[in-house]
């Protein structure tokens, strides 16, 4: 894990709202990625706030993009949220919303 990263979790409803803060790297990435695996349960809908990421690596974002597929048939919908929502999102597509 890196040592400037942190997620922090809440539920409201059936609503995972995960605050990402710290800088964006691969182990980042994979950190984000394993934490969705073992919490998406239950979750109507995810929302990933980004205004409290300082540096976003483009490394980190392919490992994030390219491992993004854990969801294993879920539809669940994402909503990536704040300043730098478009860096970390992957492509749009219709499980995906940026709302900056």
């Amino acid at each position: 894990m890196s040592c400037k990263f942190r997620i922090s979790a809440h539920r409201n409803s059936d609503n995972l709202h995960l605050k990402l803060e710290g800088d964006f790297d691969g182990t980042s990435a994979c950190e984000l990625i394993n934490y969705l695996k073992r919490n998406i349960r239950n979750s109507s809908r995810v929302f990933i706030h980004t205004n409290c990421l300082r540096d976003i690596y483009p490394f980190g974002t392919d490992v994030f993009r390219s491992n993004f597929d854990f969801k294993n048939g879920q539809s669940v919908p994402f909503v990536f949220t704040g300043e730098k929502a478009d860096q970390l999102a992957p492509d749009r597509n219709k499980s995906f919303r940026v709302l900056s």
